[in-house]
């Protein structure tokens, strides 16, 4: 798989009714210079009951996320049906091949991790993190959601603390998107 820079995206379920997803707001330019601290890298998308967050090239996410949002348009909603066609979509499609990215999409049900590979990715557990601090932050919400009572809010805020404080492209600067 391919190691993106620049950013940390954690996403966690604790049931229908608690689901967040949240990231650090670094944008990184190359290896040494940080370009902005506040970038807001996840969003509530298709009458606000999906969850989105990218790692990688930030324009290839807008793009991504724009055809994803149309896919579930598409699709009525279907969260794995409409992360298959654009899986299917973005391995295919020759201009798409190009795009740098990973996503993490979230409803009520399910979380999945979407990339250019073709992969979608169904967690074994309700929670998973991507990017450069992706490990960082995974371990700390698998630690937080299976020994804590904390809400998935918390569990996503915490990590990326965790994230930030270990990982040089990943800052404590964190948006949370709850639904």
């Amino acid at each position: 798989m391919v190691q993106f820079h620049a950013t940390t995206i954690c996403a966690v379920r604790r049931g229908p009714n608690d689901v967040c997803i949240g990231g650090d707001g670094q944008v990184t330019m190359g290896e040494t210079a940080i370009m902005k601290n506040g970038a807001k890298k996840v969003k509530k998308i298709y009458k606000d009951s999906v969850l989105t967050g990218f790692a990688g090239s930030v324009a290839d996410a807008f793009s991504l996320t724009e055809k994803f949002e149309s896919k579930l348009e598409e699709h009525g909603g279907n969260l794995k049906r409409a992360a298959v066609d654009l899986a299917r979509l973005w391995r295919s499609d020759r201009g798409m091949r190009s795009l740098e990215a990973l996503m993490i999409v979230a409803d009520k049900d399910e979380i999945l991790i979407i990339s250019g590979n073709g992969e979608i990715i169904a967690p074994d557990q309700d929670f998973v993190a991507i990017g450069s601090g992706g490990n960082y932050a995974y371990s700390a919400a698998n630690a937080l959601f299976n020994h804590t009572e904390m809400t998935a809010e918390e569990i996503v805020t915490e990590s990326l603390k965790i994230a930030s404080s270990i990982c040089v492209y990943t800052n404590d600067q964190i948006s949370v998107e709850k639904l």
